[in-house]
């Protein structure tokens, strides 16, 4: 897994997990700054993203694309639109290396199915992308999908608490509708219900760390830890929560806890660099 895959250092913010974001069958994406300068300075749309996507493609390749996308238009059976959905989602992934239009594509074909598993996957998909994306037009197009997907798997689950929480931490992560507390508070009625929920408990944490809440993302995030001892990218939020409420002697024991569960060599450098830091600073 690629070093930017796993860990940022970003400055005023500190040690961030990028952990395990695509998995190994996902290739990573190629020129994702032709999408962002697509986007300018207006809203983005989904026409856009396939249009700038289209660019990188090789002229045999956009005529592939373009034969697929009027094979849609001629559907008149809706097991064959998603049926060529799903044909184009593979084709951006694993010829093109592109996620923006595979995640579009396999979103479509999601809604068309209206199953509650292909929603919550494409759903999901968009959200795991939101914070690994830097452009925030391309961040809000992505969670407004998302949010229009966990709305849709909703409507066949209603009483489901994680679709609750991913639909909240799209709004969060996007700032939509009425912005990030309407956000927080959809994740927070899940969490007040049922406290040992360590989705809502992680999400309300990361929510803290968005917003500069440090202490409260502590308490969030030290309850995961607490279920989930193992799971590497919460210790270290964890450990960067401390960072970031001065708390450095805190800090530093979170970032060797981090280290017990790393095997990569450029990452154990990366907290060891962090470590020493931190107690320079003194």
């Amino acid at each position: 897994m690629k070093k930017q895959q796993i860990i940022l250092v970003s400055s005023g913010v500190g040690l961030l997990c990028l952990i395990y974001f695509f998995g190994k069958t996902i290739p990573p994406k190629k020129n994702p700054g032709a999408v962002a300068a697509a986007a300018g300075t207006s809203e983005i749309s989904s026409k856009t993203i396939l249009d700038a996507s289209r660019q990188q493609l090789t002229p045999a390749q956009q005529a592939f694309v373009a034969q697929m996308e009027a094979g849609v238009v001629r559907g008149d059976v809706k097991e064959q639109q998603i049926k060529v959905y799903k044909q184009l989602a593979d084709f951006w992934k694993d010829s093109a290396h592109l996620l923006l239009p595979y995640a579009y594509y396999s979103a479509e074909a999601a809604k068309l199915e209206n199953s509650q598993k292909s929603l919550t996957f494409a759903a999901q998909f968009f959200l795991e992308g939101i914070r690994r994306q830097e452009n925030p037009e391309l961040q809000r197009w992505m969670a407004s999908e998302a949010k229009d997907l966990f709305e849709k798997a909703l409507q066949l689950a209603p009483n489901n608490d994680s679709l609750k929480v991913g639909l909240g931490s799209a709004i969060l992560f996007g700032n939509l509708g009425g912005g990030p507390m309407e956000g927080i508070a959809k994740i927070r009625e899940v969490a007040e219900r049922d406290p040992e929920n360590m989705y809502a408990q992680y999400m309300l944490g990361l929510g803290g760390l968005m917003s500069g809440q440090y202490d409260k993302a502590i308490d969030r995030l030290l309850k995961v830890v607490h279920h989930q001892p193992e799971n590497v990218e919460v210790v270290l939020m964890l450990a960067d929560a401390y960072e970031q409420h001065n708390e450095k002697a805190n800090a530093v024991k979170w970032y060797q806890e981090a280290k017990k569960h790393i095997q990569s060599a450029d990452l154990m450098k990366e907290i060891d660099e962090r470590i020493k830091l931190l107690g320079n600073n003194k």
